[in-house]
């Protein structure tokens, strides 16, 4: 019995993890890889952007990071973020 309310517990909190939003300014490579409509290069020039040019303000900060404009930021808005939290390992398509 303790193993299946174990095993619940980890299914539900994946679940939320699957559903939260990824941090641009904490996310790795591969977090960001993991967020449909990102791939690898993306998800490293977004790194390399950072590193280079500091925190994002806004979701919106994506204009200046190659391969990203105004429809592919709509359509991310809502996987993303720059708040203060931890960013989380998305589950890809």
């Amino acid at each position: 019995m303790k193993r299946v309310l174990t095993l619940i517990l980890v299914l539900f909190s994946s679940i939320s993890l699957a559903f939260a939003a990824v941090n641009l300014n904490t996310a790795t490579v591969d977090e960001l890889d993991g967020v449909k409509g990102i791939g690898p290069s993306k998800a490293k020039a977004i790194v390399d952007y950072r590193t280079k040019n500091g925190s994002f303000k806004s979701v919106d900060d994506l204009k200046g990071v190659k391969g990203f404009g105004e429809k592919s930021i709509a359509k991310l808005r809502s996987e993303l973020t720059v708040g203060d939290g931890t960013a989380k390992a998305a589950v890809k398509k």
